[in-house]
């Protein structure tokens, strides 16, 4: 289980993204922002990987998060804030991603074309309701590596014990055949003795995850986010892939000031 330092927070986890949720969606009803507030701090991350044959990986990188009336940044994403009238919020969103892989990931992957990610584009609405607070993501391939899009549908609630903040959430996260076919698919030039062509066909992953904030004095917070992700059909049929889901255990300090 190697040890990575990213010197960028535009890493291929999304360790800052999640871990800050609570940033991008604080409970209560919207508020603007009046006075800009900057949090600098370091996480680790660990993740397992759906792909044959490569190994779980643990990452430590640096988080910086930033907020203002109009932009919000968190890890990998920044907002641009729409106008909105609570309980309801929209923002543009621009998110990178380095998802997919090289041959050299693993031998299961000699032969493939490398997979890249980048720069994903959308928007993000938020519904603050007594009971929860539900979500919806719309992000698509802004570079057209893969041409695909993503939808996501969330729900989370936070509950106070002392202190302490606890999160729990659940997501559901459609992703069309362009997308699961580019980083899933098996082409036929791809294809080996023991690795089909396969096409990918669009399909649904189910997230849950808890989100634990544990204040430690003025402005220094410890973050930590579990989560497991039960990846759809379309993806679990996949010859590159060997698990039926992933999960991630991502924890980070972070001062705010």
């Amino acid at each position: 289980m190697p040890l990575i330092f990213r010197p960028t927070f535009f890493s291929a986890s999304t360790l800052a993204m999640v871990l800050f949720m609570a940033t991008a969606h604080a409970d209560g009803p919207p508020q603007a922002v009046l006075s800009p507030n900057w949090g600098l701090g370091l996480g680790v991350s660990t993740e397992t990987s759906p792909y044959r044959g490569v190994d779980t990986e643990t990452k430590a990188l640096p988080v910086l998060t930033y907020e203002n009336k109009y932009v919000r940044l968190f890890g990998p994403s920044l907002d641009l804030k729409l106008p909105f009238t609570a309980p309801m919020s929209f923002a543009l969103r621009a998110r990178y991603s380095d998802q997919g892989y090289k041959a050299s990931d693993a031998a299961e992957l000699i032969d493939m074309n490398e997979r890249k990610g980048g720069l994903w584009l959308g928007a993000r609405a938020d519904w603050q309701l007594p009971w929860a607070q539900l979500g919806a993501e719309w992000l698509g391939d802004a570079e057209d590596r893969s041409g695909g899009q993503q939808i996501k549908l969330d729900a989370s609630r936070r509950f106070q014990l002392g202190g302490v903040s606890l999160k729990p959430h659940l997501a559901l996260i459609w992703q069309d055949s362009s997308y699961v076919d580019y980083y899933y698919g098996v082409r036929a030039g791809e294809a080996r003795d023991g690795r089909a062509s396969y096409v990918g066909t669009s399909t649904v992953n189910t997230e849950l995850g808890l989100l634990v904030n544990v204040p430690l004095a003025q402005g220094h917070s410890v973050f930590m986010n579990l989560s497991h992700t039960v990846l759809g059909s379309a993806i679990k049929d996949s010859p590159l892939v060997e698990r039926s889901g992933v999960s991630a255990v991502r924890a980070a300090y972070v001062y705010r000031f």
